[in-house]
């Protein structure tokens, strides 16, 4: 391992674009060995994600489309916190109702595990939580949200993360993890 000493050091960063969702720089670093280089990096607000389970201990799931992968996916619903200084909590609270159409007491909402998505160019943060005691109410999707709800077991979850059906790295965290729990 190397020493504090040895870890390289950014001289420099530039802002090349300034995002809804991310900021993207480009960081002139120093190298150990004295070299410089440039990295990618992307900053982002944070986030937040939730796995809504209900009473039979189904979970419910989002399916929507991703344009950066020109796909739908089937996800646990997430998204970004409104400020850096909004509890993950709250934004999880949040997203289980917009983005599902079923609510919770905040107390029912317990944290599950943190992830930092992207280590290699970006510090986005997720916060895990798991929700119970669900209530129905109605989903209150953004303008560019079309969200189709759909309710699986775990052991369904989990085959379909085994199989590829299932590809968003924070569901696929959140939901073995939560299988391990159980």
């Amino acid at each position: 391992m190397r020493s504090d000493l040895e870890r390289p050091e950014r001289i420099g960063r530039t802002l090349i674009h300034n995002g809804a969702i991310v900021d993207i720089y480009q960081d002139r670093m120093q190298l150990p060995d004295g070299s410089e280089e440039n990295f990618d990096f992307i900053k982002h607000k944070g986030a937040a994600a939730v796995i809504p389970v209900l009473d039979d201990g189904r979970i419910i799931m989002v399916r929507q489309y991703r344009n950066a992968i020109d796909s739908y996916t089937l996800e646990i619903p997430a998204g970004g916190l409104n400020g850096a200084d909004e509890p993950t909590r709250i934004a999880a609270h949040r997203e289980l109702e917009e983005e599902t159409g079923y609510c919770a007491d905040i107390e029912d909402v317990k944290f599950l595990l943190s992830l930092y998505t992207t280590v290699a160019f970006c510090n986005e943060k997720i916060d895990i939580y798991v929700a119970k005691n669900l209530r129905k109410t109605e989903q209150h999707l953004d303008d560019d949200e079309f969200i189709d709800v759909e309710i699986y077991t775990i052991d369904e979850l989990a085959e379909m993360v085994h199989s590829g059906k299932i590809v968003d790295a924070k569901t696929i965290a959140a939901l073995m993890t939560y299988k391990n729990l159980l």
